[in-house]
């Protein structure tokens, strides 16, 4: 049974695309906006959980990266200039006011293209768990050998329980989303993702990103190694830094109350 979201379903023409996206809350010009941005693998739906939290407060709009969910699925563009053009203009297309952006791992990355290479675009920040690569520096600590082969399972057809196995501390209704829509990420989109996850600095996008800026990671998240968070907050002295307890690199799904509050926290003193 398909496990439908509580948000609107809606769509942009954003750099030449069709992106897919869905809303929650208020649409009111007035009322402050989140715009989500997911990882490699997490199209938009899988933070519906997260969304719901916030909705209450702010507007909230979860996207579709290029190549994942319903989104258009190009050959090739997986760059972050070109994420970060989407995400532009998907702020121009749903007429969006600086929103914040919260960007989840490669969303992350994506997020601080942005701000890097748009600024003024958006309005404060939130970079959680990126990773943290680039020329010179160790790789993901997720292979694309690794993706591939979760793909192709749920490509053939993978359950809740095979799922567990790379997350095993998910609850049972987000184990279950993920089989459903893993199906939806494009094999090439996600090769070439992670392609790129060595040769595009973070730290050269993080270090030109202005306040309010929010760092989270999860305090045991193999992404973020103790001294890649000393660099992020050498890099970037401005920002603020949380850590989220009992959390690894997918934060919400395994400490979703404290990384609600954070979120909650940083943007009611950035409004």
């Amino acid at each position: 049974m398909a496990l439908a979201p509580s948000g609107a379903s809606g769509f942009v023409q954003a750099n030449g695309l069709r992106l897919h996206y869905l809303s929650y809350g208020a649409d009111d010009p007035d009322r402050p906006a989140i715009l989500i941005l997911p990882g490699i693998t997490s199209p938009a739906v899988t933070w519906d959980f997260v969304a719901r939290e916030l909705a209450d407060r702010t507007r909230v709009i979860a996207l579709d990266m290029r190549g994942r969910g319903a989104s258009d699925r190009p050959p090739t563009g997986y760059a972050l200039s070109d994420y970060a053009a989407d995400v532009v203009g998907t702020i121009a297309g749903l007429r969006l006011r600086r929103p914040l952006l919260l960007g989840h791992s490669m969303g992350a990355r994506v997020a601080a293209a942005v701000g890097a290479l748009h600024p003024g675009v958006a309005g404060p920040m939130i970079i959680a768990d990126p990773p943290l690569t680039g020329p010179g520096r160790a790789p993901y600590n997720i292979s694309v050998e690794d993706f591939r082969r979760q793909l192709h399972e749920a490509y053939a057809g993978t359950t809740a329980d095979a799922v567990r196995r790379d997350y095993p501390r998910w609850s049972d209704r987000e184990l279950a989303l993920r089989a459903e829509v893993l199906p939806t990420c494009a094999e090439h989109a996600v090769v070439q993702t992670h392609e790129h996850f060595d040769v595009e600095d973070f730290f050269a996008l993080w270090r030109l990103l202005p306040p309010p800026l929010l760092f989270v990671y999860g305090m045991e998240s193999p992404v973020i190694d103790a001294a890649g968070l000393a660099e992020v907050r050498a890099a970037n002295p401005a920002a603020e830094v949380a850590g989220i307890a009992d959390a690894g690199h997918m934060i919400p799904w395994e400490n979703l109350q404290d990384f609600v509050a954070v979120v909650r926290d940083f943007a009611a003193a950035t409004r």
